[in-house]
């Protein structure tokens, strides 16, 4: 069977999944938050990301990195940051492919920006602070393996993560390498294995993840801080659980010695992370087609939400 048919349904399924899970997100505080216009724009050739600033009489200590997924652009990553800035983190959202000037498909994209917008964070007036990356699904990905190679990156929030690096997604259908590039070389990764056909976008990810090399293993244990780990069990887009699952595994084979938590919610799907919502939100039913339920979705984020931001705090709180 040719790519093109998991690639681009695979690409279709998660441009759907963040249409949805931006209608259902407006509750009447989400909604508020939501007018709020970034800080500042940065738009270069090495950089595109949204900054939002927190108020400065509230904020917590230390800068949050946000990392959308494979739908591209600033908007997930964008609204995410916005929510992150009104609860009190200054918060900057980075696009590492779909804006104008950028790749506009998921294959061979550079990590290098993540690291730009770190250096970004830090050359601001009040002065370097601790810097936490948070990132969701493919985002999810990237932040584990950005923050395995840069130290300077205090804590890990990686939601709906892989621990591979997977190859890329061409919304064409055209063929594709790995996700990800460092120093203008393509980084080792799990290959689509269409060996049995194709069963669907879960199965492709799990059968191919049963043959993956140790090379693209993401090496998480080099991590410098604590790690949260958030996933649904009911995930039906890609077998999330289990990824998180193979990363706190490697950490304690490696005997990673700062703190890591998984949160796994039975109940919740692929769409599992990010602010509350109310369970009569528009849409929020159709956040479904990535697995769980409206009721657990609900829950699930009634309880991830604040301990995301007790764990941010109390990690760059504590951060050198």
């Amino acid at each position: 069977m040719p790519l093109f048919a998991p690639t681009a349904l695979l690409a279709a399924l998660l441009l759907a999944c963040s249409s949805a899970t931006a209608a259902g997100a407006q509750t009447p505080a989400a909604a508020a938050v939501a007018l709020a216009p970034p800080t500042r724009e940065v738009r270069n050739a090495e950089l595109v990301a949204d900054y939002f600033a927190a108020d400065p009489a509230t904020a917590s200590r230390g800068a949050v990195i946000v990392l959308g997924g494979s739908e591209g652009g600033l908007g997930g990553s964008s609204r995410l940051a916005r929510r992150l800035a009104a609860d009190g983190f200054d918060a900057i959202a980075v696009s590492y492919f779909g804006e104008p000037g950028q790749a506009e498909n998921l294959d061979l994209i550079p990590i290098e920006p993540v690291d730009r917008a770190l250096a970004w964070l830090n050359a601001r007036p009040d002065g370097p602070e601790p810097v936490a990356i948070v990132g969701v699904s493919k985002g999810g990905e990237l932040a584990l393996l950005v923050a395995s190679r840069n130290p300077a990156i205090a804590a890990v929030v990686a939601a709906v993560p892989s621990n591979v690096v997977w190859a890329g997604i061409d919304r064409t259908g055209g063929a594709v390498g790995s996700s990800w590039t460092a120093d203008g070389q393509p980084l080792p990764h799990v290959p689509y294995d269409l060996s049995k056909g194709f069963s669907g976008i879960f199965n492709l990810y799990r059968d191919s993840l049963s043959a993956a090399s140790p090379e693209a293993e993401i090496p998480v244990e080099r991590i410098a801080g604590p790690i949260l780990l958030v996933s649904g069990q009911a995930d039906t887009l890609w077998p999330s659980t289990e990824m998180a699952n193979r990363v706190e595994a490697r950490l304690r084979a490696h005997g990673f010695t700062h703190t890591v938590e998984h949160l796994a919610y039975p109940d919740a799907g692929h769409a599992v992370f990010g602010a509350p919502v109310r369970a009569d939100a528009p849409g929020l039913q159709n956040v479904t087609m990535v697995g769980g339920t409206v009721e657990g979705l609900v829950a699930a984020r009634a309880d991830v939400w604040p301990r995301t931001l007790s764990y941010l705090r109390t990690a760059l709180a504590d951060a050198d």
